[in-house]
């Protein structure tokens, strides 16, 4: 299953939120753990749907859950233009079901050099963004996994979206490992299996735009050879040997190929397995006039792949440690 229409359940849903605390960032750990109990009530088909996605994914690489609470346009505030968020923002919907959906699924986490070490990431258009954040516009905001180049690599990276954009045309591209390997030649495959390739690190994890940073070591494909892992960044995976790459532009067009668009409306909760794919957003253009495009972002790890080591509570923040 891909998409599910979770209007159904709203009402549930809003009970379950009502249970949570009112100010989610002045106890976070507080808040996600009373997540856990709200999370072991959800809808049986909720559930379900969740704890499959879990286990093995889907082809496509992603959830979209639809119709979940969220409120009235003139009952939001105005669309944030700064970050962190303030610690006594009240609780939005949109957040509370990212704390009962994710805590579902894994552990949130937060990483020491990312949105002053927060958790909650409000996502929205700023002027002036660099062109790799998420706070761009108005550029293409090109195919990535997140943080591969991080040992601690989030195993999902959650979106709920309170506003969209006024024309609705940004769409957040997803390209699946699943659906593209199968366009890979053999020799391609073989080449980029298990092969360390030299990564750059984002600008937030370096000591400013203008650092080139450490390079870290990023495998394209790993795992099970049948059904690998991917590690892909557009702008951030430098290749230096001819073979590499040539064998990266041929990963690259067969994600371009097999590449879906989801246009998020106010509502919508966005599972993107960061295992099995790379994602990407289309450009919009905002009108500045507090009503612009608003996501809700978190970041969620699991044991999958060693990320996690024991003992590790939701609402954790880990330091930057590059792959080698």
């Amino acid at each position: 299953m891909t998409e599910l229409d979770c209007s159904p359940y709203s009402a549930r849903l809003l009970e379950l939120a009502a249970r949570l605390p009112r100010v989610p960032r002045r106890d976070l750990h507080g808040f996600l753990a009373a997540a856990r109990t709200a999370a072991d009530a959800l809808p049986a088909p909720l559930a379900g749907t969740l704890d499959d996605f879990r286990a093995d994914g889907n082809r496509n690489g992603y959830l979209l859950l639809r119709g979940l609470p969220v409120e009235e346009d003139d009952a939001l505030p105005r669309t944030p233009d700064s970050t962190p968020a303030p610690v006594d923002r009240p609780l939005l919907n949109q957040e509370a079901m990212l704390a009962i959906v994710g805590r579902r699924l894994g552990l949130h986490t937060g990483y020491r050099e990312l949105r002053s070490a927060t958790v909650y990431h409000d996502v929205y258009p700023s002027p002036g963004a660099h062109y790799l954040s998420s706070e761009t516009s108005e550029t293409l905001l090109e195919f990535h996994t997140e943080m591969a180049y991080h040992v601690r690599q989030p195993n999902y990276v959650l979106l709920a979206c309170s506003r969209a954009d006024h024309e609705r045309t940004a769409a957040t591209l997803v390209g699946s490992v699943r659906k593209a390997l199968p366009l890979l030649p053999d020799a391609v495959r073989d080449r980029l299996f298990d092969r360390p390739l030299p990564c750059c690190v984002d600008v937030a994890f370096r000591g400013g735009a203008d650092d080139p940073g450490a390079l870290a070591n990023v495998k394209p494909l790993y795992g099970d050879p049948r059904d690998p892992f991917l590690g892909y960044d557009r702008e951030l995976l430098a290749p230096r040997d001819a073979a590499d790459i040539e064998a990266v532009t041929v990963l690259s067009k067969a994600l371009d190929e097999v590449r879906e668009a989801v246009y998020l409306i106010p509502g919508d909760l966005l599972v993107v397995d960061n295992f099995r794919t790379t994602h990407a957003r289309t450009p919009f253009v905002p009108r500045w006039d507090g009503k612009d495009r608003w996501l809700h972002r978190v970041y969620i790890r699991t044991e999958r792949n060693g990320q996690l080591s024991g003992g590790e509570r939701a609402g954790d923040v880990v330091d930057f440690v590059p792959r080698r």
